[in-house]
């Protein structure tokens, strides 16, 4: 009987301790009775409804904890909406923004980009790391350089998989990726590889460019699909993305990724004040090249100085604890500086 009792006793005693802790009586200091009495006899209950009038009603707390807590007065948000600029251009086409719902449209991305401050400061800060990467390959496949806005727009330049599968900086679907190079096994999945991912997305925008015949019908083609894209200037009779109606998705998708190139163009204008040591540097590494296979990954970073962790973080495309590369394809590991 008393194993039973002793435990319960207990139990209650720690129950006890928490409603303390998150009693208000607890939270707030309460005057001594004595005071309190003094305090009832030296003021008329008439002078607590006045002070009560002074008190603005959004501010006001209920009747239990109110001698414990000062009223506070409310402060208006000062809110202003980010200005939309009178001519803009993306990936050196113009965007018609003399067409009432193309304006809106980007005002409305303008303005729910600009307030996502957290996810924005992060952007920036990973901009610092991998922007040089993805400007550097863009430039070597002759593609626009407003492109790592989209870069930006698809994963936020994270490795992100999302709900349908696509993988990667670039976002690549399963099915796409080995129709420009991306190799995708049991143990590696090159979708992950920052740079071997922006060279497949230049090529796939490339190729849109050679079917559509302007960048931002390719930029839209890479979030619904060269079909889909096709299908939609076919059947509504246009050739240009501001004149035909697409997915939500779609139409939302161009304005964001021109709402960013400002956001991110105009940091300082718009309140973002990153500093140098604010950003994330680029990461310190060398590379090395294999023909085949290394095995055992935990003992392979520890032969070259380094720990599985850390070799999965700069390798993320290899997926699996093992690498035996039966093919012998030319691999290139990233490995810490020394």
């Amino acid at each position: 009987m008393k194993k039973i009792i002793f435990p319960f006793l207990i139990l209650l005693t720690g129950c006890n301790i928490l409603a303390q802790k998150y009693n208000p009586r607890y939270l707030y200091p309460q005057p001594s009775k004595e005071a309190s009495k003094e305090s009832n006899k030296e003021e008329p209950k008439e002078s607590n409804k006045e002070v009560a009038k002074e008190i603005p009603t959004e501010t006001r707390i209920n009747k239990r904890d109110s001698e414990y807590m000062l009223p506070i007065a409310p402060r208006p948000l000062q809110v202003t909406a980010p200005a939309t600029p009178k001519s803009y251009t993306l990936f050196g086409e113009k965007i018609p923004l003399e067409m009432w719902d193309v304006r809106e449209r980007f005002d409305r991305e303008l303005l729910v980009n600009t307030f996502m401050q957290g996810s924005t400061c992060y952007i920036i800060k990973l901009m610092n790391r991998w922007l040089p990467m993805i400007e550097e390959r863009l430039k070597q496949n002759e593609v626009p350089d407003d492109f790592k806005y989209l870069c930006i727009a698809e994963s936020a330049l994270q490795n992100q998989t999302s709900k349908v599968g696509a993988v990667g900086f670039w976002q690549f679907m399963p099915g796409t990726a080995p129709l420009y190079g991306l190799t995708i096994d049991n143990e590696i999945d090159e979708r992950y590889n920052p740079e071997k991912a922006t060279d497949a997305a230049c090529k796939y925008l490339k190729d849109a460019y050679n079917k559509f015949g302007n960048w931002t019908a390719a930029a839209a083609s890479y979030n619904c699909g060269m079909g889909g894209m096709s299908g939609a200037l076919n059947t509504q009779g246009e050739n240009s993305f501001y004149n035909v109606l697409l997915p939500e998705e779609t139409m939302r998708y161009i304005f964001r990724i021109a709402a960013l190139k400002y956001i991110l163009s105009n940091q300082k204008t718009l309140g973002f004040n990153l500093t140098n040591d604010d950003v994330y540097q680029p990461l310190r590494v060398r590379k090395e090249t294999i023909y085949g296979g290394i095995g055992n990954l935990v003992e392979y970073a520890k032969s070259k100085g380094t720990n599985y962790k850390t070799l999965k973080m700069l390798n993320p495309w290899m997926r699996d604890k093992f690498l035996s590369n039966s093919k012998k394809r030319a691999l290139t590991i990233l490995l810490p500086q020394a």
